[in-house]
């Protein structure tokens, strides 16, 4: 079992990469620029490390201790009762589990287009949870990458990855830039790029052609405002989830969902 560090002052300098999670006007101008994100919990702390993410530290309750006994050695654990956690982190940490990891080089649009058949970009989703709700839907439901305009929220922020299950480590990612223009790259790559939208004189998503479906990069913006009317004009074909009872859209992570399952629906793997 890795050698355990038990810290009993929540102001330890060791817990420096822990400091103020809730804070996130802090932690969005401290991780980034240091090359670091912080995972919540077992289940997404193990899926990080799957994915070759590498520890810089772990912090856990001491009474889990023992859950960490098989993680790789190279990476101090630190250990502290509940108390010192929530004094240090500024909120109870109910999962008991954190770590602390190292950041990887982001990756190009075009590394990420090269081997992808569907891929998801979003335009101005700076909810957290939302881009984590998205992430999950499309490593579920066959969506091999996701491109973001650079207003998104940055996926590796904590609850994004907590509200991903850590599927964000499972989705390349890469930012598309300049915006909107590089979505001219999208469609160079072979892709049809379709905006979703509420209009109703959009297709709807199940009335596509053959051909509209071969390769797609669906386009989804944020929540009430949606995409850009430049967005809009750099697309293809603008597409519809027909809705029931007048209602007019779906929170952006649930109308992902449906369209990543209707894209999807024909793959000879499901």
């Amino acid at each position: 079992m890795p050698d355990v560090q038990l810290i009993t002052d929540p102001d330890d300098e060791r817990l420096g990469d822990y400091r103020a999670l809730t804070d996130l006007e802090l932690r969005i101008k401290w991780e980034p620029p240091n090359g670091l994100f912080i995972a919540e919990g077992e289940l997404v702390l193990r899926r990080a490390l799957r994915a070759g993410y590498r520890p810089r530290s772990y912090l856990i309750d001491v009474k889990r201790v023992a859950q960490l006994d098989d993680v790789p050695d190279g990476a101090p654990i630190y250990a502290a009762t509940p108390d010192v956690l929530e004094r240090a982190t500024g909120f109870h940490v109910h999962r008991g589990v954190l770590a602390s990891f190292h950041r990887e080089e982001l990756r190009s649009a075009d590394e990420v287009l090269a081997t992808a058949r569907r891929v998801a970009i979003l335009e101005d989703v700076n909810n957290h949870t939302n881009i984590g709700a998205v992430f999950r839907g499309a490593a579920a439901l066959g969506i091999d990458a996701v491109l973001l305009s650079p207003t998104c929220a940055d996926p590796l922020y904590r609850r994004a990855v907590r509200v991903s299950m850590g599927e964000v480590f499972a989705v390349p990612y890469a930012r598309l830039e300049p915006w909107p223009d590089a979505l001219g790259r999208v469609r160079e790559a072979g892709f049809t790029v379709l905006a979703l939208t509420p209009d109703p004189e959009a297709v709807p998503l199940q009335r596509l052609a053959p051909e509209q479906r071969r390769r797609t990069a669906l386009l989804l913006g944020a929540e009430g405002p949606g995409l850009s009317r430049h967005a809009m004009a750099a697309s293809d074909v603008p597409v519809k989830i027909p809705m029931r009872r007048n209602v007019d859209s779906l929170n952006v992570a649930a109308a992902a969902a449906v369209a990543f399952w209707e894209l999807g629906r024909d793959d000879d793997d499901i």
